[in-house]
């Protein structure tokens, strides 16, 4: 089934919403077309066409039409390839892809149209670089967050701040700590359902690590950023030993058994948590964390303005004030 339930979904979109399902037809037939998707789309957001979705149904579009090197379009497409400039400092921030599309087909996703907006930017000094996530579980489980984060942590020079960004809170959260476990009842862009429930949390195939691991952002300086909504450094995890509890360090619940993280249970946790430890296994000394924005039904380019801004101030916070040490 896979990749084909998310093609499944084109042709009702097609018909739906054909201005943005074809916003960048012209750029399907060049050579060149999986790079060109993702220039062209950070370029339309930066220039105020804050909408993520018309990358999301063009790749798809793609994928049906050449069906060739999917490994290359879905790279070259979501920004997998990133490279800073030589010597400057870098900021390195990821999205997701719309999500619950059986709900609404025209969801778009704050994660990703921030990622977009922010993409070849300078903040605080230092140059962004993004990229967008897919939202499948077989990706994750292929290594898809290590194979991306691997060659930028490694860097003779890596990124000042790294920020997963994720859609899915009340306000902005900054999830302190990411759980091992998937434990969130929901299909992902696949249709795919793990099992994972509350009531029996599952460890994604092979990932070996911690019950929870802590962010590395500087949360003291980032939580004091002005905007439409709060940005809360987010303690609050469950346990399958204590249940729900606010956990002042992680000492705390260092020997419990992860039932949810700060993040939740679903892949908004998981990119935190991957990140998290193989930056921790590689030695790397950046700040890492990761981001929850506010909810959002459907499309909504005037909220997904205040997002994007109050996002990007959150952002120069972090790379402001990481140097100056761990997590506060």
């Amino acid at each position: 089934m896979g990749r084909q339930v998310e093609l499944a979904r084109l042709e009702r979109a097609e018909a739906s919403m054909p201005a943005v399902t074809g916003r960048y037809d012209d750029a399907l037939a060049a050579p060149d077309a999986p790079e060109r998707l993702w220039d062209r789309a950070a370029a339309d957001v930066r220039n105020g066409h804050l909408d993520d979705r018309p990358l999301y149904w063009a790749r798809l579009k793609l994928l049906r039409d050449r069906p060739g090197d999917v490994a290359q379009a879905e790279r070259a497409s979501r920004g997998f390839d990133i490279a800073f400039p030589a010597g400057e400092p870098g900021v390195l921030l990821t999205g997701f892809d719309p999500f619950h599309l059986d709900r609404d087909l025209g969801q778009s996703n704050p994660a990703g149209v921030a990622a977009l907006a922010l993409h070849g930017t300078r903040l605080a000094g230092a140059n962004v670089r993004t990229a967008i996530l897919p939202v499948r579980f077989a990706d994750f489980d292929d290594g898809v967050v290590e194979r991306l984060f691997t060659l930028p942590f490694t860097a003779r020079q890596p990124p000042v701040l790294v920020m997963t960004i994720s859609m899915g809170r009340a306000d902005m959260n900054l999830e302190r700590f990411p759980g091992r476990r998937r434990s969130a009842p929901m299909v992902d862009n696949c249709g795919v359902l793990t099992g994972a429930t509350p009531e029996h949390p599952l460890v994604p195939p092979g990932l070996a690590g911690p019950e929870f691991l802590e962010f590395t952002l500087p949360a003291a300086a980032m939580t004091q950023v002005p905007g439409r909504w709060p940005v809360r450094d987010n303690r609050r995890v469950t346990t399958v030993e204590g249940g729900t509890v606010v956990a002042g360090a992680l000492a705390e619940i260092a020997h419990c058994t992860a039932l949810a993280g700060s993040g939740g249970g679903f892949l908004s946790n998981e990119v935190a948590y991957r990140s998290l430890l193989l930056r921790e296994r590689l030695g790397g000394r950046f700040a890492l964390g990761h981001l929850h924005t506010p909810t959002m039904r459907g499309h909504d380019a005037d909220t997904l303005a205040a997002m994007v801004a109050q996002i990007r101030r959150i952002v120069e916070a972090g790379v402001t004030h990481a140097g100056r040490g761990r997590a506060a």
